[in-house]
This record gives C-alpha cells, sequence and structure tokens, in this order.
C-alpha cells in the first residue's frame, strides 16, 4: 500500500490506474496474464478471467505469487507496483503522473544551473495554485 495526499494506494488500484495509463483493457491484461500461465500456491492452477477480474476490483486478495506475472503483463518491473512514484502527483494532476515520472527520471541529466530554474518556475505555479484554491473556499 502506498500513501498518496493521504489517501492509501491499493495495488489493486495501482494496476488498475497503470492498465488506464498504457491503455490496456482489464480483458486484455486478463488475457496476457493467463498466456503467461501463472500458478497459485495453494491451488498450483493458473487463476481464471473470474479470479483475476476479482483482484482488479479489489474484491479478492492479490497473491504475492501473481506479482511478478502481473509486472511482466503491465510491462514494468515489480518494484513500481510498490512504489511511490504515481503518488508524486496529486488528485489535481493525476493524469500527468505519467510526465512526471518520466520528467523525474529524466533530472537526473539536467544540469543544475536549470534544476535551479525549474524549481522556482514550480514554486511560482504552487503559489498561483494556493492562491486559486484560496479564493476558491471563499465561496
Amino acid at each position: 500500500m502506498a500513501i498518496r495526499k493521504g489517501v492509501l494506494l491499493e495495488v489493486w488500484e495501482k494496476i488498475n490506474y497503470l492498465l488506464n495509463e498504457k491503455q490496456i483493457s482489464k480483458k486484455d491484461f486478463i488475457n496476457k496474464l493467463i498466456t503467461l500461465n501463472p500458478k497459485l500456491k495453494r491451488t498450483g492452477e493458473t487463476p481464471s478471467p473470474q479470479t483475476i477480474m476479482g483482484y482488479l476490483y479489489g474484491k479478492r486478495e492479490i497473491k504475492i505469487e501473481l506479482i511478478p506475472y502481473i509486472a511482466e503483463a503491465l510491462e514494468i518491473d515489480e518494484n513500481e507496483l510498490f512504489s511511490y512514484d504515481i503518488e508524486y502527483t496529486s488528485e489535481y494532476n493525476i493524469r500527468y503522473s505519467k510526465d512526471a515520472r518520466e520528467i523525474l527520471h529524466l533530472l537526473q541529466y539536467t544540469p543544475k544551473s536549470m534544476i535551479e530554474i525549474i524549481k522556482k518556475s514550480l514554486l511560482k505555479f504552487k503559489i498561483l495554485f494556493k492562491q486559486s484554491k484560496d479564493e476558491i473556499d471563499k465561496f
């Protein structure tokens, strides 16, 4: 579970977010996951489409042995399901999370002088956002 602006983000929510971001339907994800032939430890069988759908809707607990297969189906590193990368955004700009993560990745190549410019610009946006929010809250 990860924390995002005081909201708990469950692994199944993160999976759904990534499906949406990657424009993969639940049906396509389920088919891809089943194709990878994951085996549940308890039964030794591949979970059914209905069971996987239960995972995606948070109705069933995701079994730990499925995590590598889920990550492979999503074409991500397993750790991304448990990292805070998505949480760098807020409810205000959640749909830009992918862009925010790309920016964070690219910062390692950015010269210090440019980082200072970016930081100043972002601080200005923060002030404008807070001012706008305060104005709205007055109503």
